[in-house]
């Protein structure tokens, strides 16, 4: 953590803060508190802008997605600089997060990419901290590079390159060329049975190209949402097991999320799954290393002509001859990164400005309006545990503020509130300090917000009983 700083500078901008903490210039004022711990637990007051957001950035982030955020509200700062304290947000690739960099003022966190496996997302919903990913946004990557696994896994092509390398480097390529071709033959796509087991974003769009290219389709996914069936091609035939769906199949791709623990996808694809494969099938893992058990894919691949193209390392099956191993490239275009920043910002920006939760892996999903004209938004993170709402709105009656309108939803142990405050009948100022006090420090209560105009403040937190606002 960083240093202490000295009483009057904490002052100064404190008293810059205040001048900022306006709503309309002719609504009244909120008082807030803000600040009242020890500046070392928020981060840099030096470099601390007042009236704007800081967003934290891990890895490097695509500066198309960056621009999202106006600089009028908005500081990004980049992790290892050394003004990055004050985060309010947190914005990551494939960085590997610990709980202990994660700032007291962090409100999100938002990875550029489907797959959170590198947050800690069980530790976050506990600190009420709701985690964003960017699904589908490089779903049309992934998918390109799956059609293109199915290509290698038809024709030994990088076999053949390789090969000629080393004719070439012999000056012998052209004189044995023809004669060598024989020994890597292959076969086309068309008129083929490709299953593919999940059919979300990747899913759907490999289905749809796939048949377009003449391939005949089957499809598993017992959570088929409406939106992606609507994007399936006519004519899939959609099997009630994974075993039934790959049973057939000439090609099988594995587009399902890896979920660790209990019922959860860790080595679903495994030996009961593989030993119902033909004997040449083609398995393109471009999901997770970790849904697939090596050692039953080493004895498929050893057995017969089978191929296995994978994104992810493997220390067992590197070097076989029957295996295609990539350094997970599916992601990486520039159109991808592009694509999953800009998601990633919008999310951030909608959740900080709004309160709006969308795409959030461990949040329930709240789509939110702009506040009413002449009212103030406050948003409560809670333990999903009954009375909770009735606490909450007991206290702002006895505040003699009245609530214009309420949102609740929840998800699993976290409950979301949403309430726009009435202001009118309050002629200068209106003050919250109290309110968000009392709302932040009733049992169950991990944080709160109050947002009115003005970025980066609001924001309080129950941290094991002692409030940090």
């Amino acid at each position: 953590m960083l240093g202490r700083i000295s009483a009057s500078h904490i002052r100064s901008q404190r008293a810059v803060l205040r001048n900022n903490i306006r709503v309309f210039s002719n609504k009244p004022d909120v008082e807030l508190e803000n600040y009242r711990s020890e500046w070392k637990t928020y981060g840099d007051i030096k470099n601390y802008t007042p009236g704007k957001f800081t967003i934290q950035t891990f890895n490097k982030i695509s500066p198309f997605g960056l621009k999202r955020f106006e600089d009028e509200a908005y500081d990004i700062r980049a992790t290892g600089d050394e003004n990055v304290g004050n985060a309010h947000a947190v914005l990551l690739r494939s960085h590997k997060l610990q709980e202990d960099e994660i700032m007291h003022t962090v409100r999100a966190i938002a990875r550029c990419g489907a797959g959170t496996n590198n947050v800690p997302v069980a530790r976050c919903s506990e600190l009420g901290i709701p985690v964003f990913n960017t699904p589908g946004a490089n779903a049309n990557a992934v998918k390109e590079l799956v059609i293109a696994g199915m290509f290698l896994g038809s024709r030994r092509v990088i076999d053949g390159i390789n090969h000629m390398k080393d004719l070439g480097s012999q000056g012998i390529a052209k004189e044995r060329v023809e004669k060598d071709k024989a020994m890597f033959g292959g076969q086309e796509l068309k008129g083929k049975t490709l299953a593919v087991i999940g059919l979300g974003h990747i899913g759907a769009a490999t289905a749809r190209d796939a048949s377009a290219l003449g391939m005949d389709i089957v499809g598993y996914d017992p959570g088929l949402s409406i939106t992606s069936a609507l994007k399936l091609p006519n004519g899939i035939d959609l099997s009630d097991s994974i075993s039934a769906a790959v049973s057939n199949a000439d090609y099988i791709s594995i587009n399902i999320p890896y979920v660790k623990g209990e019922n959860g996808t860790h080595g679903i694809i495994g030996k009961d799954i593989i030993e119902q494969l033909k004997s040449d099938a083609v398995i393109l893992n471009f999901a997770r290393g970790e849904l697939v058990d090596s050692e039953a894919m080493k004895v498929h691949l050893d057995n017969g002509n089978g191929r296995y193209v994978s994104d992810f390392p493997d220390d067992l099956l590197w070097d076989h001859k029957n295996a295609v191993i990539l350094p997970h490239l599916g992601a990486s275009t520039e159109e991808a990164e592009d694509a999953a920043a800009a998601m990633a910002a919008d999310t951030i920006k909608c959740y900080l400005e709004n309160g709006t939760i969308k795409n959030s892996v461990n949040f329930p999903a709240t789509a939110l309006s702009d506040r009413p004209e002449g009212s103030i938004r406050m948003t409560v993170i809670n333990k999903n545990q009954p009375g909770m709402l009735a606490r909450i709105t007991e206290i702002f009656g006895e505040s003699g503020l009245n609530i214009f309108q309420q949102v609740n939803q929840s998800r699993g142990d976290v409950a979301y509130n949403v309430l726009d405050i009435d202001t009118s009948g309050h002629k200068d100022v209106i003050s919250f300090k109290k309110v968000q006090e009392k709302i932040t420090m009733l049992e169950g209560v991990m944080s709160s917000r109050i947002l009115y105009g003005t970025p980066g403040t609001g924001y309080a937190k129950n941290l094991a009983g002692k409030y940090f606002v």
